[in-house]
């Protein structure tokens, strides 16, 4: 592209500042700055000074965020109005990238901790695209953007949020109990920023729309939800509805002795095209997990702990993930203790790896049961008060995320640059970030 080498000035609040074009391309065509370009980034129109009112030690910071690509905030300048005049000018993605390095788990470092409102009894915490997140607590969710500042929340009068997922950064689903006689649970779509109901998804049944309980969701890239379903009538599946029209658009049924309504967890596996839904134990007294094909409506792999020895309750398996890069599904027990299944065995055993057990302290009085995660290469494990991060082919333990202020972690998060935890007891939530490098 053609940009002018002329000298710009600006007057900021009356402070006078003078730079080029070729920093000013830098915050991108859809800034404040590349407006006031035309198409060979000449300045247009040709004012000798431009006059913006707005603070200027702000713009002084965000300039030379242009100039060199690092972010240095003066301790006199609070995070908040810096970043108030960024979205000003469009550089809000700029301050995100310079101020944070690529996610890495061996890197993180606590940054934040947001306490709720009323301690105890968290649901769940989902991280948001753009580096936010929301907290389900009981009947109420709880949004925050990247700043972590609080929108108004989401209320569902009583209904207990079994689960979360963001289909954007304005788009909230929430899947609810029924209670009954009201007819009034299932899944709805709700705005991130004003909480307000913007549509409801039904299930219909021989043609005729019947009210359910929805739990486990999961999302797939071409803009399908997922989610367990329960009716009234052993109605008990998993449901699917297009995000963009909010219609239904398939139901598996579950099969006789198998359990799918009553799932835990679901994750849509894209290089398979299906979907891995598992119900654990304690929900039910034993633990299933399948991958189901809505292509052609079959279970194309499966494997539950019925029959199996259980000599002790370590071995049961309180949380599930698919990993098709080594097509296996890696569990954990209630002492963290990594199992894996070969997927390429149809109801294969449980390779269980005791070197992974790390629990050496005495049970708290209310554990959360371990959950994991899979992201960019690397593994996380719950337990307790701390996530355990795992690395390289053989999954070696090597490092540890603990905070111990809030009581035990029941779920945490990745999205982004973020790792979110939340604690049960004091409905506190952390949150952890990658520093950029250092400045060689």
């Amino acid at each position: 592209m053609g940009i002018s080498k002329d000298r710009i000035k600006f007057n900021v609040g009356g402070r006078l500042f003078e730079t080029t074009a070729t920093t000013l391309a830098n915050a991108g065509r859809d800034s404040f700055f590349g407006a006031l370009f035309d198409d060979e980034w000449n300045l247009s129109p040709q004012d000798s000074v431009i006059f913006v009112d707005r603070n200027s030690d702000c713009f002084a910071v965000l300039l030379d965020l242009l100039r060199t690509g690092d972010l240095n905030v003066p301790a006199n300048i609070p995070e908040r109005l810096l970043h108030r005049e960024a979205s000003f000018y469009g550089l809000l993605d700029h301050v995100r990238t310079a101020r944070w390095g690529p996610f890495d788990g061996n890197r993180l470092r606590l940054s934040d901790s947001v306490k709720g409102i009323a301690p105890g009894d968290g649901t769940a915490i989902r991280a948001g695209p753009d580096g936010g997140c929301c907290v389900a607590h009981g009947s109420v969710v709880h949004v925050f953007d990247w700043m972590l500042e609080e929108h108004s929340p989401i209320n569902l009068d009583y209904q207990r949020v079994n689960d979360v997922g963001w289909i954007d950064s304005e788009n909230i689903v929430l899947s609810a109990c029924e209670r009954l006689g009201r007819g009034d649970g299932g899944m709805g779509l709700f705005s991130s920023s004003s909480g307000d109901l913007r549509y409801k998804f039904q299930v219909c049944h021989e043609n005729q729309v019947k009210s359910y309980t929805a739990g486990a969701l999961s999302f797939s890239p071409d803009y399908e939800i997922f989610a367990s379903c329960k009716g009234r009538s052993n109605e008990y599946g998993i449901g699917v509805w297009d995000q963009i029209t909010g219609k239904q658009t398939d139901f598996f049924y579950e099969s006789p002795g198998w359990s799918l309504g009553d799932a835990d967890k679901l994750q849509w596996l894209n290089g398979k095209n299906c979907l891995l839904v598992a119900t654990l134990f304690p929900r039910k007294d034993n633990c299933y997990i399948s991958l189901l094909d809505f292509r052609d409506k079959n279970m194309v792999w499966s494997w539950s702990d019925i029959g199996s020895p259980m000599a002790i309750d370590e071995k049961r398996v309180r949380d599930a993930i698919a990993m098709e890069d080594s097509n296996s599904i890696c569990v954990v027990n209630e002492f963290e203790d990594l199992g894996f299944i070969d997927l390429r065995m149809y109801g294969g055993s449980v390779r269980w790896s005791s070197r992974s057990k790390l629990m050496k302290s005495k049970m708290p009085d209310e554990p959360c049961y371990p959950k994991l995660a899979l992201h960019e290469g690397q593994l996380f494990s719950s337990m307790n008060d701390s996530i355990s991060v795992f690395c390289g082919p053989d999954w070696v333990l090597t490092s540890r995320l603990r905070r111990s202020y809030g009581g035990s972690i029941c779920d945490f998060s990745i999205g982004g640059d973020r790792l979110f935890a939340l604690h049960s007891e004091e409905n506190v939530f952390d949150v952890w970030e990658t520093p950029p490098p250092p400045i060689i």
